[in-house]
């Protein structure tokens, strides 16, 4: 019976773990650099609610398969991934990297090590005329590269060369780089972005986020998002909605249009229904146009520990297994689960908390405090293997949420046609509202005439428009003189509406004539943030629900030239710093349609 061989090599790294372990982890990355072929995976429901994954890639004549099985690892200090072949030759071959602490503290040490069992003669020979060698060379090559980039000494993680563009794919993208900058939303990054999708490697081009570009790049949010959505009316960019899966939060579910979501998705491999929700698990990302740069199909890496940053550790234990397990979790709230469908457990870790105890049974996941910092037990009470999974309850950093595009401008402008299907319906877990009316409008008409008010309601509009755009908000729509206003926010929401009061005096000077100077405008307005469902009306998104009643209703309690804001909303941490030195009056009042008396703030101006 042939025996497994192993090989282990050595990395100094002049930088520490934590800046080392984001790219060595970024396993899709990582492979696609060192030149590995993409291959296809499916995904099997087992009888036991696990999942089994296999793997089939083609080399020249022949289809290697095999079973991926679930990647071990702890955040920071090790990951380990195992293939078990089904043909070929070699029986399995696993790879394991360690980070240990540098001598003296300074940087760290990577230990990488091959372990290989053949199934046959060609694979003994494989083994034996320098497979590990050569591997091991590659890889030493682009740990170099990552602690170069890590330094700050190269701009991209690992060396790449990516596919030259034909000349007149070049000459194309030069004139769709000038469409965009023509335009409001190009924002001088247009001719950066086109750069990046014909040099990057397709690791950040499959699915790209343009939160992400912008912390890269070092610009406003606002900014990469609008330049993306222009690129896409270009013609550089495609669009896509992904209806993310709340455990792994992968996409398992994509459609080009807001009319062809889905109510919800299967996930095969954490083998659960879910459904959708603008603010939790529908993302908008972006990719390359087909005719600027085609991507190619299957997967670099199916499993890797930067595929899932949230989860911090991922450790299989057999059957009655019990391990102490070194592990750093900074504080926060996490989540105790299986890979497998089961029971989760909730836990938050404070500042000096121990790291708990945790207990699999058949039915549930206790945690207890019986841990110590820096290291966890893990106990698997059960007879078939599970694995574990920490992790965080925060969302993907970088995900761009459909309530939060949708509640912008640019979008509303640009992409008028994406809407709901006629009848459907889509949960929003939190959208910011704010509602506008102008005071003593009937007086204004019979005051200035029909055609002088009707002229001053289009300019206030439009006063508002820029208002609400500049704080990263849309006009839903426009009711008479009132207009509703959405924001991802309560603070962009209570910041556009003070930016409103504090500008209106300009707006009415800058007008300027007799019928002004006699009957300025004065304006009302009131904020609420909270739940409600989106759907379609008049051929636009619009928000209904009693979130949206409530602020309309306190737009109702102003007086003009105030502010008032439901004390949910004053009492959340960037909108209390917002008015901490405004003149702000609490009260209580009934409103027409809600039982309880309502609380709320009036900010004076």
């Amino acid at each position: 019976m042939a025996q497994p061989q192993s090989r282990t090599f050595h990395w100094e790294f002049e930088n520490p773990a934590e800046a080392i372990w984001p790219l060595l982890a970024d396993t899709v990355r990582f492979n696609e650099a060192a030149g590995l072929p993409r291959y296809e995976v499916s995904e099997t429901a087992q009888p036991d609610g696990s999942v089994l994954y296999e793997g089939r890639m083609k080399r020249g004549p022949f289809t290697i398969a095999w079973r991926e099985i679930p990647v071990n690892w702890v955040a920071g200090r090790w990951f380990e991934h195992r293939r078990e072949f089904l043909n070929g030759p070699l029986k399995d071959l696993t790879a394991r990297l360690e980070l240990s602490p540098g001598p003296d503290g300074r940087g760290c040490r990577g230990d990488y090590t091959l372990t290989a069992t053949p199934a046959n003669l060609l694979g003994r020979l494989m083994l034996k005329t320098g497979f590990f060698e050569s591997t091991a060379k590659t890889f030493a090559g682009l740990a170099a590269d990552a602690d170069r980039f890590a330094g700050g000494l190269s701009v991209e993680p690992f060396t790449f060369t990516a596919p030259t563009p034909d000349p007149a794919v070049r000459t194309k993208v030069a004139e769709l780089v000038a469409a965009i900058e023509a335009g409001p939303h190009g924002h001088g990054l247009a001719a950066r972005l086109a750069e990046h999708l014909l040099t990057a490697q397709e690791a950040d081009l499959v699915h790209l986020r343009p939160l992400a570009l912008a912390r890269r790049w070092q610009v406003e949010e606002r900014a990469a998002i609008e330049l993306c959505l222009e690129a896409v009316r270009a013609g550089l960019l495609d669009m896509r909605w992904d209806l993310l899966c709340p455990r792994c939060r992968i996409p398992k579910a994509a459609v080009e249009a807001l009319d062809g979501l889905p109510q919800g998705a299967h996930c095969d491999s954490c083998n659960i229904d879910y459904e959708r929700d603008f603010s939790r698990n529908v993302e908008l990302s972006f990719q390359p146009a087909a005719a600027v740069r085609p991507l190619g199909s299957g997967e670099h890496c199916l499993f890797g520990p930067m595929s899932t940053p949230h989860i911090w550790l991922q450790r299989t234990l057999a059957p009655g297994e019990n391990l102490a397990e070194p592990c750093d979790l900074p504080p926060g709230r996490y989540a105790l689960r299986t890979l497998e469908p089961g029971p989760e457990c909730i836990v938050d870790l404070a500042e000096e908390s121990a790291l708990p105890e945790v207990t699999l049974d058949n039915d549930s996941i206790t945690a207890t405090p019986a841990g110590q910092a820096g290291r966890t037990v893990l106990h698997n009470r059960t007879a078939r293997p599970l694995t574990v999974i920490v992790e965080e309850r925060r969302w993907v950093r970088d995900a761009l949420t459909a309530d939060r595009v949708t509640a912008l401008q640019a979008f509303r402008d640009l992409f008028s046609d994406q809407v709901l299907r006629p009848g459907d319906e889509v949960a929003v877990a939190r959208i910011s509202l704010l509602f506008t009316d102008l005071r003593r409008s009937t007086e204004l008409y019979g005051r200035i005439g029909d055609a002088a008010a009707y002229h001053l309601v289009r300019d206030h509009f439009a006063f508002l428009g820029a208002i609400v755009r500049r704080h990263n908000g849309a006009v839903v729509k426009t009711i008479g003189d009132a207009v509703m206003a959405a924001f991802a926010t309560p603070a962009d929401a209570v910041a556009a509406a003070l930016a409103v009061q504090h500008e209106v005096a300009d707006f009415n000077a800058r007008e300027g004539g007799n019928a002004r100077e006699e009957m300025p405008v004065v304006i009302k307005l009131g904020v609420h943030e909270g739940p409600c469902i989106a759907v379609t009306l008049n051929g636009r998104l619009d928000y209904f629900g009693s979130t949206v009643n409530m602020a309309a209703r306190l737009q109702g309690k102003s007086e003009g030239g105030d502010l008032v804001v439901s004390q949910s909303v004053s009492e959340e941490g960037a909108v209390a710093a917002l008015l901490q030195d405004q003149d702000c009056v609490h009260e209580t009042t009934q409103l027409k349609g809600f039982e309880q008396p309502v609380a709320y703030c009036r900010v004076r101006l």
